[in-house]
Order: structure tokens, then C-alpha cells, then sequence
């Protein structure tokens, strides 16, 4: 069976909408790694490669690849296990324009590959998509997104996966987790 890209974007889109996107539930994850699980160990293997050569089935091949993976296997180690390939396809994807050609709401899916990167560069590049690519409306995700740049720009990676990723915490991590983490970066740049 062959995964629709059609019917990808428009459950993301319109089923899960953005208070699904940000506030996810553990029936949410089931759903996902129910209806999804299968089309996302195509896409790692390569199967829908095709896909990036158009704009909607791009989305939802960065859907498969970056998103949906995150709710499959929360706090698991292979949430993170298509993160280069959607990376990859994604820089590609901004090369042809693809971002441009879908309807706002769903462009940031086209740069949150970037803002889960662990390089600073394409850190980078994701603040500056949200800033040049994006309206008003998006105001609050161009926000995290440099939240997400200066977590990298102070550890070099995210420390909330070091324990999904089997990676020590360092003596700064532990501060920064116990002091607030996320939500204090969040804090500081939102003044």
C-alpha cells in the first residue's frame, strides 16, 4: 500500500491542527504511530523519494520524516532516527522553491527540520526563513526558532534528548534543566 500525500497533509493540517502540533496526547501518539508507522519506515528506507519534486508531496514527506516521528516515539531515541534525512530533503525542498508554494500555516513545516538540527548554521538559516518567508501570523514560531538557536549557540545540541539518546548531561546541561531549560530561554528573548 502506497502512503497518500494528500491524505498526510490534510490529517496534519486540518485533523491535528496547531493545538495538536504543540500539545500533543498520548491518544494523538497511537493515532500517528497507528495510521503513520508503516509510511514512515517507507520514507526512512527511501520509498517516497520521489515525492520532493513537487511541493505538497514534499510536506508530506517532511511530515513523515520530521514531525510525525516525534509524537511515534516520544522520549525515544528513535524520534530523532529520520532527523538527517529530513534535513536533507528539506534544504532541497528550499532550493526548489517548495515553501513558497503552499499556504502559509504549512511552510514552518518546511523549516522545522532545520530548527531540529544541532547546527548552529542551519539554525541559522531557520530564523531566517521564518523572518524573510513568513507573515505575521508566524511571529510566535520565528520566536522558538531562536529559542532552538540559542540552545545550540550555548550547548552545541539540545539537552532535553540527551537522556533519549543515551548522551551524559554536563554539569551546565543539568543547570540549565534544573533552572528552567526551554521555557527560560523563552523567557529571556520574549523581553
Amino acid at each position: 500500500m502506497t502512503a497518500d500525500p494528500a491524505e498526510i497533509i490534510d490529517f496534519w493540517l486540518n485533523d491535528v491542527g496547531e493545538e495538536g502540533w504543540y500539545n500533543s496526547t498520548p491518544d494523538l501518539d497511537r493515532e500517528i504511530r497507528h495510521r503513520f508507522g508503516q509510511d514512515w519506515r517507507m520514507a526512512r528506507a527511501g520509498a517516497y523519494a520521489d515525492w520532493i519534486l513537487k511541493p505538497a508531496p514534499a510536506l508530506a514527506l517532511l511530515l513523515l520524516l520530521d514531525q510525525f516521528p516525534r509524537n511515534m516515539f516520544r522520549g525515544e531515541a528513535e524520534a530523532f532516527a529520520s532527523d538527517g534525512k529530513a534535513l536533507q530533503l528539506a534544504k532541497r525542498a528550499l532550493v526548489l522553491g517548495h515553501d513558497l508554494r503552499v499556504e502559509e500555516k504549512a511552510r514552518q513545516f518546511f523549516y522545522m527540520p532545520l530548527m531540529h538540527s544541532e547546527c548552529l548554521s542551519d539554525q541559522e538559516r531557520c530564523c531566517r526563513m521564518f523572518h524573510l518567508r513568513t507573515g505575521p501570523d508566524s511571529a510566535d514560531n520565528l520566536l522558538h526558532a531562536r529559542v532552538h538557536r540559542e540552545i545550540i549557540r550555548r550547548f552545541g545540541r539540545f539537552p532535553t534528548r540527551n537522556e533519549s539518546l543515551g548522551r551524559p548531561l554536563s554539569e551546565a546541561e543539568a543547570r540549565w534543566l534544573d533552572s528552567g531549560g526551554y521555557s527560560q530561554v523563552l523567557e529571556e528573548l520574549a523581553d
